[in-house]
């Protein structure tokens, strides 16, 4: 007989608080930090995004993103995790505008994830949307003129925050591509699940509204630490 190929993870001596795996980002300083994120706070990520999306087992992911990139996190275990389909596009596919186009219409690809660059790297090659595609934004500041653009020829459009410390993305937006409805500034949103943000001043107290302040987040996402 086989043996058993889902062991109780107890039996094994595996909690929630072991690390889900070890990535590298320089964030501001250029020097390369491992952020440690558990199982935990993985886990309530994807519980979170699984709320926000609505995925079911008739989507169909597009996934581009090196798994380098903490983001790729989203694309494979939240389809897994759903039991939707997950295309993988290889690098140099990701990187043309003229094969993303063909894999979103020949996979009829319901979701796909990409920073504001690879966007405008589509609709500068004359991709006008695809109708119903669910569209996520992040990894850099989303200009208003592009939400408004990309959102006009897609289901649904949000833009996304999140550094690598604290799992991932830690905000979500709905761009609201009604008539009338402008955003000067696309806006990072509200936290996700379990997610708290502040903005606080030089003393660590809360600023008050409309005054520039430091963003921290705190909650479940939190990494661990560095190694």
């Amino acid at each position: 007989e086989l043996p058993a190929c889902d062991p109780d993870p107890r039996a094994l001596g595996l909690t929630s608080s072991h690390l889900a795996y070890v990535i590298y980002t320089s964030g501001s300083t250029g020097t390369p930090k491992g952020a440690m994120v558990e199982h935990q706070s993985l886990l309530n990520f994807l519980y979170a995004f699984s709320d926000i999306l609505k995925l079911t087992e008739q989507d169909v992911f597009l996934a581009i993103t090196s798994i380098s990139f903490d983001i790729a996190g989203l694309e494979l275990y939240l389809p897994t995790c759903t039991g939707a389909t997950v295309v993988l596009a290889n690098r140099k596919d990701a990187t043309a505008a003229t094969t993303l186009h063909h894999l979103l219409d020949h996979h009829k690809i319901s979701l796909m994830q990409a920073t504001p660059a690879t966007w405008r790297l589509l609709m500068d090659a004359g991709w006008q949307g695809t109708p119903g595609l669910s569209v996520l934004c992040g990894g850099e500041a989303l200009p208003a003129n592009q939400a408004s653009r990309l959102s006009r020829g897609v289901g649904s459009l949000r833009n996304l925050y999140g550094p690598t410390e604290t799992t991932i993305w830690s905000s979500s937006f709905f761009v609201d591509a009604r008539p009338g409805v402008s955003h000067q500034n696309v806006p990072i949103g509200r936290p996700i699940a379990n997610t708290r943000v502040y903005l606080l001043d030089a003393h660590g107290q809360p600023v008050p509204f409309g005054a520039v302040g430091e963003l921290y987040i705190g909650g479940a996402g939190v990494a661990r630490g560095y190694l």
